[in-house]
């Protein structure tokens, strides 16, 4: 059988048979923002992709590196690329009618509003807890209209059952496992990673379609 790329509607009606028509419906008018496009962002971002989210906004200012391929959804021939740039072109081999928005810059609380203001849910995927902090205040602050999902803790190789979601307030969600964190001396491990990815990126989808 040769290989062919399938037309916008047969994507479509296949999302709709697996997953619904009006879940379907929704999703793809949606726009998720997705900052920090990591071992937790850009499989967030691929997640989303996979569901039919119609519009991912992509931030990052990092570059992929070597060290990024244990966990992060890149190949070892992007080394060196930046990372919006090298996961949208992924993203478009798995999902080419989803659009995208990339920016190859560092989020700020003074650049926050122009990078993502435009997102209905933001995914918070930073490796540094201030970057976290600032990401977190801001949209709070600023932006109560949107919904914000975060992480704390996928660290180590504990136990993934210990990864959960937990609803802070009406906006806001935290996903990971609370406790464990990559700068007391352990290390992150593809698996765990993901699984809290996965949360982020359901976590973002249920909100989408009004499961709160």
């Amino acid at each position: 059988m040769e290989p062919h790329k399938p037309t916008h509607e047969e994507m479509l009606s296949a999302l709709e048979l697996r997953q619904g028509t009006e879940a379907v419906r929704k999703l793809q008018a949606a726009c998720v923002a997705v900052c920090g496009l990591g071992g937790l962002g850009s499989n967030i971002a691929i997640s989303l992709a996979r569901a039919g989210v119609g519009k991912l906004i992509l931030v990052d200012f990092d570059c992929v590196d070597v060290t990024n391929l244990h966990r992060q959804q890149y190949k070892a021939n992007q080394v060196g690329l930046p990372k919006p740039e090298a996961l949208m072109a992924n993203l478009k081999e798995i999902a080419p009618y989803t659009e995208f928005e990339t920016h190859f810059e560092k989020a700020t609380a003074e650049n926050l509003d122009k990078l993502v203001g435009n997102a209905q849910v933001i995914c918070e995927a930073f490796d540094k807890a201030e970057a976290k902090a600032m990401l977190v205040n801001t949209v709070l602050e600023t932006m109560p209209s949107k919904y914000l999902v975060a992480a704390s803790g996928m660290a180590g190789f504990e136990s993934g059952n210990a990864i959960r979601t937990r609803k802070v307030t009406d906006k806001f969600y935290i996903c990971g496992d609370g406790v464990s964190d990559v700068d007391g001396g352990i290390g992150l491990v593809a698996p765990r990673v993901m699984l809290c990815a996965a949360h982020q990126a359901l976590t973002a989808i249920r909100l989408i379609l009004g499961l709160e």
